[in-house]
């Protein structure tokens, strides 16, 4: 599998309003394309994680299981207001930052899996505003077993 590829940042039908993706079709177009494996990371939810894994292990492919969470300017319990144009960051705060910042988390193992489900509900209850919000707190508390990468390219103006 030297020349294999695998795509770890891939938003389903489960990111709302932003992935179209059906878990049957990705998989099996993954494995036509000869991956050996495939991840999930749909926005600030693990909504589709089982399917996708039941999908994966049906059609011969690895899961690669993750989130892109969304990270809190500073706290996730902060309550930022909006401020001029809203963009895939929620927008400007009133202080110039942006109200969440994007994160790909994908879990290396058993324990990481854990921590992911940890994050993602501790996002929405104790983080939502805008969007399920982490925060560094909760990454130190939860990171092992969590590979962590950036979630948005971004392109020069010029």
């Amino acid at each position: 599998m030297g020349d294999s590829f695998t795509h770890l940042h891939v938003h389903t039908e489960f990111s709302m309003l932003d992935g179209a993706s059906r878990l049957s079709e990705l998989v099996a177009k993954a494995k036509s394309d000869g991956q050996p494996a495939l991840g999930i990371t749909d926005h600030g939810n693990m909504y589709g994680v089982i399917d996708f894994y039941k999908e994966c292990t049906e059609q011969g492919i690895k899961p690669i299981i993750g989130t892109e969470a969304y990270m809190a300017h500073e706290h996730r319990t902060e309550r930022p207001s909006r401020r001029g144009r809203i963009d895939d960051t929620g927008g400007e705060t009133e202080g110039g930052g942006k109200v969440y910042y994007h994160l790909t988390l994908l879990a290396e193992n058993n324990v990481g899996y854990k921590n992911l489900i940890n994050l993602a509900s501790r996002a929405v209850l104790e983080g939502y505003s805008y969007q399920p919000r982490v925060d560094w707190e909760l990454l130190q508390q939860y990171s092992t077993g969590l590979i962590a990468t950036s979630a948005r390219r971004w392109s020069a103006i010029s």
